[in-house]
């Protein structure tokens, strides 16, 4: 199979189902395969992590996108995300995602672990309470959703009662960045953006109203402190959908593929119940076997760049497998075989360079957290029949997980 072969069946039902055993087959390629003149497919790890780090390959941003295609209005969804740091470059970038760094800090996000732990424990005793009697729970509609959605609401300061409206608008709005976009409708996406959009526009404008010392407030008062050099309003409105959509999204997924492969891990599952697996290997490991997220893609910004020996010409494409990645042979020996005592796992599945998530501080909390206090509170919990995967490639995830929460 070539490389034009694999990149035509990432879009395939079957490969959303389940892309690993065509990453086996890209792998075989090489690290660096050419599709098209224009278009580039990288699989191997330190490949993906070069262009990732290097500043010479960048997003689509708004400007390339006028560049390359023609200043025609963008749908609302792709219009919303491009005012974000998630399709802007240097030196937009760094300006928009400055004051976001400085109120999304370490400190902040360790301080927020006993409010973790609080949030944790609560929604066990919601689980226990639906699963009463041996009914069968669905652990993402139950736990796997309102953990993140809270914390993320929490640190942002979104009101508890406005918390459950998000998970559709979110689901739909993060299709409109899905892998092959244009052929999809983006109906609902555009729905979803303007309403999360106007949600946000309310909100920021209670705290220039009543300012406060949540992260929305925070981001209010250094915008406002710097209006001519800093964050704009729209650009600010933009981040924090960003904020809301990407905070639980991405840790909605990892904590539903960490317990899916904790039932079929009685090794792993035996061992951080008795705390002789660290939960950050763990949770490292499930990023690395089954990452939330499966690819991005990068432009080359200048004429003579080359990835591996292969080149790259000014404005072509750059695919990059980062679940392919987090599999490759040459970097993990037994890459199919999950396996939370690795050394260096180090996986991708939160980007690198200036892109790096910037919450990743903050799921890999939310993760540590939960298993080991989900398995000592349920040592007899099961799967139940019925779990269904999204339909979907970049973001991989569950849709539904039933579980059984024992006596």
């Amino acid at each position: 199979m070539d490389a034009t072969a694999i990149v035509e069946l990432l879009g395939a039902p079957e490969t959303r189902a389940d892309p690993y055993p065509l990453y086996e087959q890209a792998h075989r390629l090489g690290p660096v395969a050419r599709v098209s003149d224009m278009l580039v497919l990288v699989t191997g790890y330190a490949a993906v992590d070069r262009v990732l780090r290097d500043r010479d390959f960048g997003v689509i941003d708004r400007e390339l996108t006028a560049t390359m295609y023609g200043d025609s209005p963008e749908p609302p969804s792709l219009e919303l995300f491009g005012r974000s740091i998630l399709q802007t470059n240097l030196p937009a970038h760094t300006r928009m995602r400055a004051p976001i760094a400085a109120v999304f800090t370490p400190r902040r996000i360790a301080a927020m672990r006993p409010a973790v732990e609080r949030a944790v424990d609560r929604l066990l005793d919601d689980l226990a309470e639906a699963g009463r009697g041996g009914e069968p729970v669905d652990f993402m509609d139950r736990f796997a959703f309102p953990l993140p959605v809270g914390v993320i609401c929490e640190l942002l300061g979104v009101p508890e009662a406005d918390r459950h409206r998000f998970r559709g608008s979110a689901h739909d709005l993060m299709t409109a960045i899905e892998f092959m976009t244009v052929e999809r409708d983006l109906t609902a996406a555009d729905r979803a953006a303007v309403e999360l959009q106007g949600y946000f526009e309310e909100l920021v404008a209670r705290r220039r109203a009543h300012p406060s010392a949540d992260l929305v407030g925070a981001l209010v008062a250094r915008r406002d402190a710097d209006p001519d050099g800093g964050i704009t309003d729209a650009e600010l409105i933009a981040n924090l959908v960003l904020l809301l959509v990407a905070g639980f999204e991405t840790t909605t997924n990892l904590l539903g593929n960490g317990l899916a492969l904790l039932f079929g891990h009685d090794g792993a599952r035996t061992a951080l119940t008795e705390g002789t697996l660290p939960p950050g290997d763990f949770v490292e490991e499930v990023l690395r076997y089954d990452s939330p997220v499966q690819l991005t893609s990068r432009i080359a910004l200048r004429d003579g760049l080359e990835i591996e020996g292969v080149a790259v010409p000014r404005f072509g494409e750059v695919l990059l497998l980062i679940g392919a990645a987090n599999r490759d042979p040459v970097r993990f020996p037994e890459p199919q075989r999950f396996d939370p005592w690795r050394a260096e796992i180090a996986p991708l599945s939160f980007g690198a360079g200036i892109h790096y998530c910037v919450g990743a501080m903050l799921a890999r909390l939310e993760a540590t957290v939960a298993f080991p206090r989900l398995l000592a509170r349920f040592p007899a919990l099961a799967q139940a029949p019925g779990a269904v995967r999204d339909d979907r490639l970049l973001l991989r995830g569950y849709g539904e997980l039933p579980v059984a929460v024992g006596g």
